[in-house]
Order: structure tokens, then sequence, then C-alpha cells
């Protein structure tokens, strides 16, 4: 068993963390880097065995590109329900992405649109079609994190309206969530939530979904990691694709080790998706930061003085959202982890000021832990699509190349039903499934639209340009407007 790499400078430099690393520009992520400083790194424990960096050319009849939760999902059930041993090609560490970098709110969700919304945009049919896939999918994930030991907390979701003007959209979800969809969503006041939740200052009220797990998400994917090993899959980390070529249908996937010629490909690489994978994916995520930090542990004083009484992770109602919640330290204390949107560019990540955006969050959330000592700080790549909603689709059905990603930071539960569904799809089995004529799987990802243009290739790099735009105005709705 292999030590969890950190940053640390006894490594070569090519080897240690790029906190710079940014997929709209690099080539690719790296070969063997080591893990962000996570709090989920320090606490995972030792990692399950893997099959090593590749070391020679090899044949595959499907090959998995990504060792996240999609991935491993993927691999998972492709050996589970249709017999087929799957090789994982992991450009770093195994997870090393969205999943040892999240904030592990399982949520009964997938992208960025919420449900009323899925009914403005197709209808109250497909979106009801739709609501009952994602949640069939995330009682599947609930089923997994009873197997898998990744200290999980069914405990809800609260949606908490970070001003009193917000209050009025809350309950209107709520009541297309109850009335259209058949949920028990109810509306808390704000003494309630302070009462029974935790001593959150800011908040006007919120809203409660019962359906809501919060994991260790790199716990969680060790778990699949073992699995889809323990069933044939074999995994191979420090192996980036580096060159891809299709040749008589045979893909040709170039790694510093090897070759892999490979009948099947599908892509899981979220948020790290590099612009020169492969042409069906250039300019089709747009990649957003996603900044995160956990407190030391709370003293008994700190943890009465916020009134932390339960695990249930929040939500705030920002555009450019908060999200927190307290995390069991494993000794027998807590912590205090909360996330948001972050810088633009990878350059400009370790800027202090997107820390202390953070910090000031917890200042003005919990008062009493303001100024608190922040023991891990680390940010990662979230995939947002250009509609806001992922795909789990063969984008050209002349060649033999899937794909799962755009989650938009909702992917913790979402990403090991897509990797059922992609699974069932690389295996030749979606044929004649209604489920599969659902926007997520009926049409690839599109292009960025611009005032309702769709953008060229040429026009994508500007878009952080307009990002930048975006998070000024979000931030006049979110605090003033």
């Amino acid at each position: 068993m292999k030590p969890l790499q950190f940053t640390g400078t006894a490594l070569p430099a090519e080897k240690r963390y790029d906190p710079h690393y940014d997929p709209l520009v690099a080539p690719n992520p790296g070969a063997g880097r080591a893990y962000a400083p996570t709090w989920w790194v320090a606490s995972a424990g030792t990692p399950p065995d893997d099959d090593g960096p590749l070391t020679h050319d090899i044949d595959a009849d499907v090959v998995i590109i990504g060792s996240g939760s999609t991935g491993l999902s993927t691999a998972l059930y492709l050996a589970l329900e249709h017999g087929i041993r799957a090789v994982v090609l992991e450009a770093n560490q195994t997870s090393w992405g969205c999943s040892s970098r999240s904030g592990g709110q399982g949520q009964n969700a997938s992208g960025r649109l919420k449900r009323s919304q899925w009914i403005e945009r197709f209808g109250l049919d497909t979106a009801k079609k739709l609501d009952t896939e994602i949640r069939t999918g995330f009682e599947n994930f609930r089923a997994l994190t009873q197997r898998i030991d990744c200290d999980a907390f069914d405990g809800g979701h609260l949606y908490l309206a970070h001003r009193p003007e917000k209050l009025a959209a809350l309950r209107a979800e709520s009541r297309v969530m109850n009335e259209s969809f058949g949920y028990a969503t109810r509306m808390l006041g704000a003494e309630e939530i302070r009462r029974d939740y935790c001593d959150e200052r800011e908040t006007a009220g919120g809203l409660f979904e019962v359906e809501g797990i919060g994991i260790h998400p790199l716990k969680f994917t060790f778990g699949l990691i073992r699995r889809a090993r323990a069933l044939g899959a074999t995994i191979h980390p420090a192996s980036p694709v580096q060159g891809w070529q299709t040749i008589n249908g045979v893909h040709h996937l170039r790694t510093p080790g090897g070759t892999v010629r490979a009948k099947r490909v599908a892509v899981c690489t979220g948020g790290y998706t590099g612009q020169a994978l492969n042409p069906l994916l250039k300019n089709k995520i747009m990649p957003i930061l996603s900044n995160s930090v956990v407190t030391r542990v709370l003293s008994e004083a700190e943890m009465r003085a916020c009134n932390f009484r339960s695990e249930t992770f929040l939500t705030d109602t920002r555009i450019l959202r908060f999200y927190y919640r307290l995390l069991r330290d494993g000794k027998g204390g807590n912590r205090l982890q909360l996330g948001s949107r972050s810088a633009v560019t990878g350059a400009d990540a370790e800027d202090p000021a997107h820390q202390k955006l953070l910090t000031d969050a917890i200042a003005r959330k919990f008062p009493p832990l303001a100024g608190i000592a922040i023991d891990y700080s680390w940010w990662g790549w979230v995939d947002v699509s250009h509609d806001m909603m992922p795909r789990i689709a063969r984008p050209d059905p002349a060649q033999s190349v899937w794909y799962a990603v755009g989650y938009g930071g909702n992917g913790v539960s979402f990403s090991t039903w897509a990797g059922k569904r992609l699974a069932e799809r690389v295996a030749g089995k979606d044929a004649g499934q209604a489920v599969f004529e659902l926007p997520i799987y009926a049409s690839p990802l599109p292009f960025p639209n611009v005032l309702g243009l769709v953008e060229s290739a040429a026009f994508a790099p500007f878009r952080r340009f307009g990002q930048r735009f975006l998070y000024k105005w979000y931030w006049l709705r979110d605090e003033k407007l």
C-alpha cells in the first residue's frame, strides 16, 4: 500500500501538486502529480491498491478516461452488469480531481437547474420523467453509501435564504417540488433553523429537503476502486492520455508508458477535461473554480456558541452560493467546512482574496468563529455545461466514444448513476429504452451561447472576460439588488 501524496517539496517538481493548473490553457493535468492538500486526502486513510502506471502497449475492449466517481462507477457497472472488464486511465492519482476536492454534498439533483426550471425548459411531462431518473439515481447513491464506509450522514439538505427577499422564491420552489413531483419539502423559520440545526446568523429561513446525504467523497471513491478492481477492472494512475488517434475504428490512446488500443472509449474527466483531449469535447465544458476551507477542530465552547446540532449540509441562495457543513474529525471532534466559487483562472487561484471570501462568510454566518484558524484550504474545477445540464451521451454516432460530464457542482450523488447509465450505453444496451430519450441522454453537449448566437470555437477563449463580468453582476444581485 502506498501513502497518500501531498504537496511536499521532497517530490520532484513535476510530481508536486500544481495549484495553478487550468484546463482551459494546460494541455493536460500532468502525469502522477500529488493530490491537492484537502481535508479529504488528509483523512481518507490508506488508499486502495491500483495497477500502477501503464508501462507497455495493451489492447482493451473499453477504456475509461478518469478515475473519479463517474469513471469508477462506469467500470464497476460494466463489470457487474455487462461482464466487461474496463481499463481506467488516470492522469495523476486515483480520484485526483473532483472526487478528492468536492464538498461531498450528495443532493437529489444534477446540473445547475432547479425543478421549476426543468418545467420551464422541457415542459412538465419531461420534467417529471427527468425527476424520476434523478431520484432513482439518488436512491442508488444512498444504497452505495450504506455499503461503502464513507462517513455518510443521511440528514437531508437545508437550502437557506441569505436575505428575506429570497424566501418567496424558496416557497415557490417548495410548492413545485411538493405539488408537481410529490416531495415532502417544508419551509423552516430562522429561529427553528437556529434552534434545531445551527445558529446560522445570516439566514432568514430556509427550505428543508429530506433527500440529502453528506459523505467523505474520497473514502467513497476509494470504496468504488476496491469494488471495481475486485470485479476485474484495471486502474492505471500517472497515465494521462497525451495523444489520441483513431485508425480503422480503433482508438490509439498514447500515455507516457505505452499506448492503449481500444474499441470503445468513455470519457469521465469532469472539470479536468483538457481542451486537447478530443475534438468532441473541445469548448463544451466551462470549468469553474470552487474554493473550500476546513477549520481547526472546534472547541466545546464554540460548538455550544454556534449551537451545532446536526451534520445536515447547507447551501445558501446566492447565485455564487456558499455550501457548508459540520464534519467529524475522526478523533471525537468536529470541524466546519465552507466553500464557494473562486478565481476565474488558475493563475489567480492562490490570491489570498479568495480564501478571505470564505473566512468572511464564516464570520458572518457563525460570528463566534470569526478569525478561526484554517487548517485546510484548496480549490478544484467544476464541470459546468453551457446549458447548465449534464450529458451522458454518444456525441457522434459514427464514433465509439461516449462521455458523462457537466454536473455543474451537483455530481456527488448523480455521478454514480451517470456511470451506470454510461455503462449501459457503452455496452450497447441503450437501444429502445425510453429513458434515453431524456434531454440529458438524447443530445450532445452544446457549444456556448452568447446573446442567442451559437459561439464559434475561435471565440471560446474569450468566455472568461464574460465570466468576470457575470461574477460582478451576480455579486450585485446576491448582496444588493
